[in-house]
């Protein structure tokens, strides 16, 4: 790894020779600006208002403006010769228990290499005394024109800095909290503790960026000419009516994940209750309002309409019976016909024989199926 600053630790009178060396890489995916018409590269040019001229990197150098517009030019030899003992120098100022330091001051971080052979002794003595006291080191050090505060802690077998933000760069809440008076029952408290038991901890090894797996998907499916891939559509939810249930579902849903059988302070059924909207009842037909008299005209006139279906129906069932009874007059004349012809040797006789029982029939039958006058 490639060290970014060369300097010292200053531990009382002993002082450690070590190369700072970056901690933590940024594995995000950076974008270029382009011309959306052709897609031609958007580029930043370094002019010179002066010479209006773009000037390259080694031309460039430090300045401060001052209150009227004036620039005063500042060198790296002017920022060399500050006087300040931190300049090229980690002095540790004081070792304090590592939770008296607040993680809203947490910066960048970096990593102490041992400079040389004869940085060992000394760099191996310091991590010691960090691991058997407990603590963290303070220290004040200067980097990139500023003098800067950082914390030294045993990370394995190295010393890692923190960089810190100064005290009075840390804003205060203010204005942050919610100012409405709140009440938190103690069954709220109670599921939100088996809500965080359920969740349990968690091994920060098995987290990864998954923003940027989706964005890289989307780079190689535009690359390779396809349909980027669809986002998957959110897990559709019930609305949920108050705090409990919420706190419930959430118990529910992480003891299922971890195939945990599902149980809560209330009943799964109790729950489901709290979800539920009653919607306005419906009258039914047998309810009905009160009706006018021209409303009961109206009812009487479709019972009359109604009345001539029924004698309708009545017909319909008499014609019914009526041609059942023709057919079985039918077969029954066949029958007769069928034996007299066996007993009789003329057959016109037979032939005369039939057609007037036919006749015979039919006749009664006719006189059955007449269907009665009905009265008005």
């Amino acid at each position: 790894m490639r060290s970014i600053w060369n300097g010292a630790i200053s531990f009382g009178l002993v002082s450690i020779p070590i190369k700072l060396v970056n901690a933590t890489e940024s594995h995000s995916i950076s974008f270029r600006q382009i011309h959306t018409e052709d897609g031609g590269r958007i580029r930043y040019r370094k002019v010179c208002e002066l010479e209006e001229r773009e000037v390259s990197s080694a031309e460039i150098g430090k300045g401060y403006e001052d209150a009227d517009g004036t620039i005063i030019p500042i060198t790296d030899e002017d920022l060399s010769h500050l006087p300040l003992p931190t300049a090229k120098t980690i002095e540790i100022v004081a070792f304090v228990p590592a939770d008296r330091i607040d993680p809203l001051q947490m910066d960048a971080a970096y990593y102490l290499q041992a400079g040389g052979a004869p940085a060992a002794k000394p760099y191996t003595l310091l991590r010691e005394a960090l691991k058997r006291s407990n603590k963290v080191a303070i220290a004040k050090y200067a980097l990139r024109g500023r003098e800067r505060l950082g914390m030294l802690r045993v990370v394995g077998e190295a010393i890692a800095m923190h960089g810190l933000l100064w005290p009075d760069e840390v804003r205060a809440p203010e204005g942050v909290a919610p100012d409405t008076s709140v009440t938190v029952r103690d069954n709220e408290l109670d599921l939100a503790d088996a809500l965080m038991e359920t969740l349990g901890e968690v091994d920060l090894e098995d987290l990864h960026d998954e923003y940027r797996e989706a964005v890289e998907e989307v780079v190689a499916a535009k690359a390779a000419g396809e349909a980027p891939p669809e986002a998957p559509s959110p897990p559709s939810s019930g609305k949920v009516l108050d705090l409990m249930a919420a706190l419930e579902k959430s118990v529910r849903a992480a003891k299922e994940s971890r195939g945990e059988a599902a149980d809560s302070a209330r009943e799964p059924e109790e729950a489901e209750k709290a979800e539920v909207r009653r919607l306005p009842q419906r009258k039914s037909a047998g309810a009905s309002p009160k009706q006018t008299g021209g409303k009961k005209s109206t009812s009487t006139a479709k019972k009359s309409t109604a009345a001539p279906r029924k004698s309708t129906a009545k017909s319909g069932q008499a014609a019914k019976k009526t041609t059942a009874t023709g057919s079985t007059a039918k077969k029954t004349a066949a029958k007769k016909t069928t034996s007299t012809a066996s007993k009789t040797p003329a057959k016109s006789t037979a032939r005369t024989t039939a057609k007037t029982t036919e006749k015979t029939a039919a006749k009664k039958t006719a006189k059955k199926a007449t269907p009665r006058k009905r009265t008005a």
